[in-house]
């Protein structure tokens, strides 16, 4: 890394969602500062999302697992930064995040209170969640001064990941896909069943769009496959592809489809980033707290008296907030979102 303009270390979040959006700071620090160098603390599953952004020019992957200390791995990591770096950004909350910019005697290294890392930080903000509503807020703000970040009245550039088409190319044949228009759908959400539409509301869907000419692609990871399966059960042109491929692979199938139907997961903000019709379906989760960072994007959401609620499963036991978002609705908007757009699927 060159040492013209100022070396930025910024501690990454552990979720894909909140990785997409941290773009949005990436994309504020290279505004602000042309020639600054940015690199990134991630777990090493990021990475592959990391590289499609152009703000990041390092990654610098921390191999220790959800809920793991691996102070071994930290300190192995801060030994190699030394040096290397003016200031840090620490994104997480959690006491362990700001270890590796302590570690490394990062002179500068800012992130907001929490887990009494007092010692740990030289800029401790208070986190104001009425004024910094938004998670994607959250992130921004730390790359401003403080006095500019206070009112939360600041630019949020929506993230943009970079498209490999030779690799779509690839995948294309490798997953035997057609040339009709690809409709994609995202079933999981990491968090839990409270942000989960129905599957048999998935196969439903799926079963109509494929009647209408439409080839349907099933993205997520491992864990997803056999909720994918029941949702392309006897469907031509239906493709399950939950744990056939990779995080940089979903990038570019979900930029070659003209729509994508998803419960808010960190698929949704990466299909957000690639451009492509969003139907975002929302129960327990707010659509004001984590948005689609997109201007390209149905919200649905019925917003019960009970919601948001931010549990993992329902706890009046109905989960209606998913339940009564009838798989008629959200046909119904692809359908005329489809029309509009005039496009013509054919075999």
């Amino acid at each position: 890394m060159g040492n013209s303009g100022p070396r930025l270390l910024v501690v990454g979040p552990s979720w894909v969602g909140d990785m997409v959006m941290a773009q949005s700071l990436f994309m504020t620090l290279k505004a602000r500062q042309p020639n600054a160098t940015i690199g990134v603390v991630a777990p090493t599953w990021s990475q592959p999302i990391l590289e499609r952004m152009p703000e990041v020019d390092e990654v610098l992957p921390l191999a220790v697992g959800h809920g793991q200390f691996g102070l071994a791995s930290r300190r192995e990591l801060a030994g190699r930064l030394r040096g290397r770096f003016d200031r840090a950004i620490v994104l997480p909350r959690s006491w362990k995040a700001a270890l590796v910019p302590f570690m490394a005697r990062i002179p500068e290294r800012v992130g907001f209170l929490g887990e009494h890392r007092y010692g740990l930080l030289k800029e401790r903000r208070k986190l104001d969640k009425q004024v910094l509503d938004q998670t994607v807020k959250r992130f921004v703000s730390l790359g401003l001064p403080l006095e500019e970040a206070a009112n939360g009245k600041f630019p949020l550039p929506k993230p943009r990941l970079q498209i490999d088409h030779d690799n779509l190319a690839n995948l294309r044949i490798t997953h035997s896909l057609s040339s009709r228009v690809a409709i994609g759908m995202m079933p999981g959400a990491e968090y839990g069943p409270a942000k989960q539409w129905p599957i048999n509301y998935f196969h439903r869907l799926a079963k109509r769009l494929v009647e209408d000419g439409f080839e349907v692609r099933v993205l997520g990871g491992a864990k997803d496959r056999s909720a994918g399966d029941e949702i392309v059960q006897d469907l031509p042109h239906a493709h399950n592809l939950c744990g056939k491929t990779q995080l940089a692979d979903a990038v570019d199938l979900l930029a070659d489809c003209c729509q994508v139907v998803t419960n808010d997961s960190g698929l949704m903000h990466v299909a957000a980033a690639v451009g492509v019709r969003i139907h975002a379906l929302y129960g327990s989760s707010s659509p004001a707290y984590t948005p689609p960072l997109t201007d390209n994007a149905v919200i649905h959401y019925l917003g019960l008296s009970c919601s948001p609620c931010f549990q993992r499963s329902c706890p009046l036991g109905h989960t209606n907030c998913l339940n009564q978002l009838s798989v008629d609705q959200v046909y119904q908007q692809i359908h005329g979102d489809h029309q509009r757009e005039s496009m013509i699927a054919s075999e």
